[in-house]
């Protein structure tokens, strides 16, 4: 395989990740995939991350992202689900 077609796998393989977690945070049902309003969302984080107050919205989305992701790993784990059941 040539090293254009790696990277454009690479890059493919990222890009897909990356609409998979606009879906799986719910934001293309809740925009009835307005495809301008998330790309203004989208807009609006970048002008903040730019701006006085970037390192607190990185430290809010980051925690945010973080416990959404735990979350989820805790939901598909049994164990964990049995704790919850068992009042631990």
């Amino acid at each position: 395989m040539r090293d254009w077609q790696i990277k454009r796998r690479i890059r493919t393989h990222r890009l897909i990740e990356l609409g998979g977690l606009v879906v799986k945070a719910g934001i293309v049902d809740l925009t009835n995939d307005n495809r301008a309003m998330i790309y203004g969302a989208l807009l609006w984080m970048a002008d903040k991350l730019q701006s006085d107050d970037a390192q607190r919205a990185r430290e809010l989305w980051a925690e945010k992202g973080r416990a959404a992701f735990k979350a989820e790993r805790d939901d598909a784990n049994p164990a964990v689900i049995q704790e919850r059941n068992d009042g631990m």
